[in-house]
């Protein structure tokens, strides 16, 4: 069952939580997480060696989720495969009951903690998009052979990054990406309501229908807010929120209470997820807790959120 699609095509407010696969075969730390979330998300985005660092795959840590009852969504990279592994791969995903799956261009390796790693690039998202889409349509595989017993299907993703100059380019990169396929978006991390409303202003302009999902990424302290306007393509987060990061610190080691500015993310990440719910400025939102899936529902109670 595609909760997710199920969700975004009938008008109700989509919910997913990205998690990522540990460094080895260790599943037990995801997996307790994954226990928290069961009736709380409409799917688990699992990533796929996310900025090109080692990791179990993303379908390894699907099939978990699966078995133990939750909706997993598998991303699929160009980077690291060649048009028929991904195929291979979406077919294996495809026999364990996952049929969401998010398509990445993939960081290069370059950036990545395994440097001397060769990328293979033979389709960029729009190409991953675009080879499923074909296949769904004809029940041909890449090389234009008959599938045995018909072509899987998938609720097919992709991503944007609203804050990004100039515009335009995004609002380009994301017709390809509907035009290929994707019939939902996840975006980038945002921070600013006004910047989102613009941008899903200039979507709607450009006559793009699809269902974008705000990405959220409640923020643990002002050095990481910092760290990713610094270093993080399209992240912007406000001063303001960086200086009331700081000050919960600045508090917390005053009356040696510890995790205040944590629990401040926590509250800034509800808040955001509320205006946007209740101002109906996108069709979902994408919840990025890096390592803290714990706190998801912790998030979502705070915003009044239920699936």
């Amino acid at each position: 069952m595609r909760l997710l699609e199920n969700a975004l095509e009938s008008g109700k407010f989509g919910v997913t939580v990205e998690m990522a696969p540990p460094k080895g075969y260790d599943f037990s730390e995801q997996m307790e997480a994954a226990e928290l979330l069961k009736g709380k998300v409409h799917g688990v985005n699992v990533t796929d060696m996310q900025s090109a660092c080692l990791k179990a795959t993303s379908l390894g840590l699907c099939i978990k989720l699966k078995q133990a009852g939750l909706e997993p969504i598998i991303q699929m990279t160009g980077r690291d495969r060649s048009r028929m592994a991904i195929m291979g791969e979406m077919f294996s995903a495809a026999a364990f009951g996952i049929d969401t799956m998010l398509a990445l261009t993939g960081d290069h390796p370059v950036v990545g903690d395994c440097s001397q790693s060769k990328p293979v690039y033979d389709l960029d998202s729009v190409g991953i998009l675009n080879m499923l889409s074909t296949m769904e349509a004809t029940g041909k595989d890449c090389g234009g052979n008959e599938i045995p017993g018909g072509a899987p299907t998938f609720y097919k993703g992709a991503v944007v990054t609203p804050v990004y100059e100039p515009q335009i380019l995004q609002i380009n990169k994301l017709r390809q990406k509907v035009d290929a396929g994707a019939q939902y978006i996840q975006t980038q991390g945002i921070f600013d309501l006004e910047s989102m409303k613009r941008f899903m202003d200039a979507v709607d302009k450009a006559n793009i229908k699809t269902h974008i999902m705000a990405g959220i990424i409640p923020l643990k302290a002002a050095g990481m807010a910092k760290y990713m306007n610094e270093n993080v393509p399209g992240i912007a987060v406000p001063q303001d929120m960086i200086d009331k990061l700081a000050a919960a610190a600045a508090e917390g080691k005053e009356k040696g209470v510890k995790g205040l500015p944590t629990k401040l993310g926590i509250e800034m990440a509800a808040e955001l997820i509320a205006k946007i719910k209740d101002e109906g400025i996108c069709a979902g939102v994408h919840i990025m807790a890096i390592g803290a899936e714990k706190n998801v529902p912790a998030i979502l109670e705070k915003a009044g959120l239920s699936i």
